[in-house]
């Protein structure tokens, strides 16, 4: 996929698979970004009023309208993106799931009842922030995009969302279909690249930065937010690492491995990028590796797609390059392939050393670099020694390594014996340059809300009054000796 102005400035695709174009889509203008910005500040108010049960049950009815259009948005980014086509209605269906999920938890989203002294009450209570600008990325767009625009505006907040310009179509279909379930104003889209990000980033009335996507962007963020004073939720770049340990079978290993740096074409925020093997299992796993990378080079495009543009494929053969200017060997791929399209191999490379790109920074690509370790603990320490922050994962049989590894690894999560997965409602927080807040799961919607402490204490009744119990009675006994005390009180007829 790749991007060019036309005389319209239109944001043109090409397909990564074929180099036909893709898509065409019209770049919002500064007047369109000033407008969106002003449609969701308008619309603030009265959702952010509107029940929680009743917000809820628009998700869920933005939820329906996406599953009846899942095919379209999935061929769409398949076009766009060259995202496999199953993994894109995959990506599509887990989008429809977590709008769902949100629709269920954000009625239910509660505050604190709190203790504090006899004949007071004290409480918290969750309000929104106010207006949400979303960036989300190409890599799985409908997915991320859910994530963040389903706990948003769940939680009263209105949103404007901006996606990747790499698959415009995708994210402009998107916004259309959830924008016809929901109120004006609450989900205004944007169409642009990086030019249109800075137009966003100059409005005043946003309250919410939430991004996913690279550390570059996370960091200019978080400098403008600093002026604006805009809550900052940033899930960017990782350099997620696997340590292998000895007693664990290496073919086990090496196909969880492969899962991990060659799916989506490595193009996943958690994909494998650093492999730490342990040196008595390191020939064999090698060997399965490679087995497992050939075996995905040749399948077809439908299965193992092209990466999402040439721009990004010269990233990742620049990084093979300079691993192998340093001695790194290729034991396959590594070599950019003649013909259309933006295809690469999936690539292993062993004799790595810590100081190469392909270990020390994202490569996003179909690459599998193998750093050999004397024991567990060095492999633990190698993993641990990043500026990234978002996952690690450990491959091993013993419990007190994994215990270990939960423990000491400076990241966001730490997964043990599967690269993927995770329980439903899990939730995630990055450290270091992966980014900072909860950007997914419940605590989502904590993030997207400012919370209220609320102390209460019973007034003293105003001098020269009759206590409330007894003026406001309607029981006419209790009216009565009211006003026989007060008779008493005066008239002293006792």
């Amino acid at each position: 996929m790749t991007i060019a102005p036309t005389a319209t400035d239109d944001l043109v695709v090409t397909d990564p698979v074929d180099g036909s174009t893709a898509s065409s889509v019209p770049r919002s203008t500064e007047e369109d970004v000033r407008d969106a910005v002003a449609r969701a500040r308008v619309a603030a108010g009265a959702w952010a009023r509107t029940a929680p049960a009743e917000r809820g049950a628009l998700l869920h009815a933005a939820a329906e309208h996406l599953r009846a259009h899942a095919q379209e948005l999935a061929d769409l980014n398949t076009r766009e993106t060259g995202k496999v086509p199953g993994d894109a209605l995959g990506g599509v269906e887990a989008g429809i799931g977590t709008l769902v999920q949100y629709a269920e938890l954000g009625p239910v989203h509660r505050g604190e009842a709190l203790r504090g002294q006899f004949g007071a009450a004290d409480w918290s209570v969750p309000h929104a922030r106010g207006v949400v600008l979303a960036l989300t990325p190409w890599n799985d767009p409908v997915a991320v995009a859910c994530g963040i625009l389903g706990a948003a505006i769940v939680t009263g907040n209105t949103v404007v969302h901006k996606g990747s310009e790499r698959c415009p179509a995708t994210f402009a279909r998107l916004n259309a279909l959830l924008a016809e379930v929901l109120p004006d104003g609450v989900l205004v889209g944007v169409d642009g690249d990086a030019t249109t990000g800075e137009q966003l980033l100059a409005q005043d009335g946003i309250d919410v930065y939430a991004h996913v996507g690279s550390t570059a962007t996370g960091d200019r963020l978080s400098e403008v937010a600093a002026t604006t004073r805009a809550h900052v939720i940033r899930e960017n770049g990782g350099n997620d690492a696997v340590v292998v340990d000895a007693d664990v079978d290496p073919e086990w290993a090496a196909a969880q491995v492969a899962l991990g740096a060659f799916a989506n074409t490595g193009q996943i925020c958690t994909s494998v990028e650093r492999v730490y093997v342990h040196q008595d299992v390191a020939d064999a796993f090698v060997t399965a590796l490679v087995a497992e990378a050939e075996r995905r080079t040749a399948s077809a495009a439908a299965d193992f797609g092209p990466l999402v543009d040439d721009r990004l494929r010269r990233t990742v053969q620049a990084h093979v390059d300079e691993a192998v200017s340093r001695g790194a060997v290729v034991r396959t791929g590594g070599v950019t392939p003649d013909g259309p399209g933006s295809f690469y191999p999936a690539t292993v490379l062993t004799e790595c050393t810590d100081d190469m790109l392909v270990l020390t920074e994202e490569t996003f690509g179909p690459i599998a670099p193998v750093r050999v370790v004397s024991d567990f603990d060095e492999g633990i320490r190698l993993a641990a020694a990043d500026r990234y922050g978002l996952a690690a994962t450990v491959l091993t049989n013993d419990t007190g390594h994994a215990l270990r590894a939960a423990a000491e690894l400076p990241v966001g999560t730490v997964k043990v014996n599967a690269v993927f997965g995770g329980a439903p409602g899990g939730s995630a927080q990055p450290r270091g340059a992966s980014g900072a807040g909860f950007g997914y799961g419940p605590h989502l919607l904590d993030e997207m809300t400012t919370t209220t402490v609320v102390h209460l204490e019973a007034a003293p009744p105003r001098r020269g009054t009759q206590p409330a119990s007894a003026a406001g009675s309607s029981d006419p006994a209790a009216a009565a000796g009211a006003t026989a005390g007060s008779a008493d009180t005066v008239g002293g007829t006792r």
